[in-house]
């Protein structure tokens, strides 16, 4: 996927897994399957500002939030942040959790 697809204004973001960029999507459905893995986002958004996201937290969003995992494994999408590094993450991560606290026009 190209880095154009991912719709910001639809709260999507893109992530780099191997040699593609990943949309996440943001949608009720993915958003409420991650607040049922890592209970409530909004205390999920409190950690994050705190500095107190783990790894494993942000690999469970991003999870829930791909947009198409078909060839993909969880493991897959951890590695990917762990390689890449959280700051090569942040604005994904930071688009998804604006999503969780503003939703889209």
């Amino acid at each position: 996927m190209s880095e154009g697809l991912a719709n910001p204004a639809r709260g999507e973001a893109a992530i780099q897994i191997g040699d593609r960029k990943r949309r996440l999507r943001p949608t009720f459905a993915a958003l409420v399957a991650a607040e049922e893995e890592l209970g409530s986002l909004f205390t999920l958004v409190e950690r994050a500002g705190a500095g107190r996201l783990k790894l494993s937290e942000m690999t469970a969003l991003f999870w829930h939030c791909l947009a198409d995992r078909a060839d993909l494994t969880r493991d897959d999408v951890g590695e990917a942040v762990a390689a890449q590094g959280l700051a090569a993450s942040a604005p994904s991560l930071r688009a998804v959790l604006r999503q969780v606290l503003q939703g889209h026009e």
